[in-house]
């Protein structure tokens, strides 16, 4: 049996679909077909692969593997992809519609132009502010309490971040040139930190103007990549409760660029590109109930 998947991506955050909604496939190793799958060198080459699947809580349900295998709560490129490929395979015709994702029920709307999709806005929901909700490590005192502005050290030098989770942790890092960082040394420091018990991604920020924002992301799980989501929601959020930037502004990533505000009702949303690349199969897999 081969495995039929899409590849999608939203600024070079590249994933591999897998539509499980109208062809349910046994995938007994999915942490282990995600490894294989997303190799840049022995596979087809991507950040992680998602399973796009029916859900009985939403209109579809979505479960992301990172390159290496883990499992994440959410992705924000990912999520803006699987809405424009439920629509263009015909699983829906509406523009809005529900995702369930380990993050919670998303709701992206879709941008139509000419009967096709050019851009996805998505309801990322409030982010989770408080220490214990990111998660960090666990202080009594503390964990009921938001992380802005805190020092940690890494690779022999301190850094003063932010902390945020859309669903999955986040740490915000302000930096005078994000060109500047050295993302493989410093990235993996961060990630596999002490004080964050289920890993993080890392967002290093450069502040344009009240505008604009200028990141590079390492990825939990992934390592460097073109963009992030759920990041860049993330990044605007901790330039904001640092009091760095307007309540709306574009993040510009190595992949592109996206537009995020946080609304005065506390939700943030994100509208960003969602592009398909090819379609393939790749070896593994079987046929029947998944």
């Amino acid at each position: 049996m081969r495995v039929p998947f899409t590849k999608m991506h939203g600024v070079g955050n590249d994933y591999l679909f897998i539509d499980m909604v109208s062809s349910p496939l046994v995938l007994p190793d999915l942490p282990g077909l995600a490894r294989a799958m997303s190799h840049r060198r022995l596979g087809v080459g991507a950040d992680g692969v998602i399973l796009v699947l029916p859900s009985k809580e939403a209109d579809f349900a979505m479960r992301t593997f990172n390159a290496d295998g883990s499992e994440a709560e959410m992705c924000g490129n990912g999520l803006r992809c699987l809405a424009r490929l439920v629509f263009e395979r015909g699983h829906t015709r509406r523009e809005q519609f529900t995702v369930e994702t380990g993050a919670g029920i998303m709701r992206p709307e879709l941008v139509v132009e000419g009967g096709r999709v050019t851009r996805v806005r998505v309801d990322l929901g409030p982010p989770r502010l408080a220490r214990g909700e990111i998660p960090l490590a666990s202080d009594p005192e503390q964990d009921d309490r938001p992380v802005v502005s805190q020092r940690l050290e890494a690779d022999g030098r301190i850094w003063c971040f932010t902390a945020v989770s859309m669903g999955n942790p986040h740490c915000v890092i302000m930096v005078p040139e994000a060109q500047a960082v050295d993302l493989e040394r410093i990235g993996p420091r961060i990630e596999w930190h002490p004080l964050f018990p289920r890993r993080t991604n890392v967002e290093f920020v450069q502040v344009i103007d009240r505008g604009r924002l200028r990141m590079r992301v390492w990825e939990r799980g992934a390592g460097v990549t073109a963009g992030s989501g759920t990041g860049s929601a993330a990044a605007a959020v901790a330039c904001i409760l640092e009091g760095r930037c307007d309540r709306r502004v574009q993040v510009v990533m190595d992949g592109g660029e996206v537009e995020v505000e946080w609304r005065d009702d506390g939700r943030v949303i994100q509208t960003g590109p969602a592009v398909e690349v090819f379609r393939g199969e790749f070896p593994g897999g079987g046929e029947g109930p998944c």
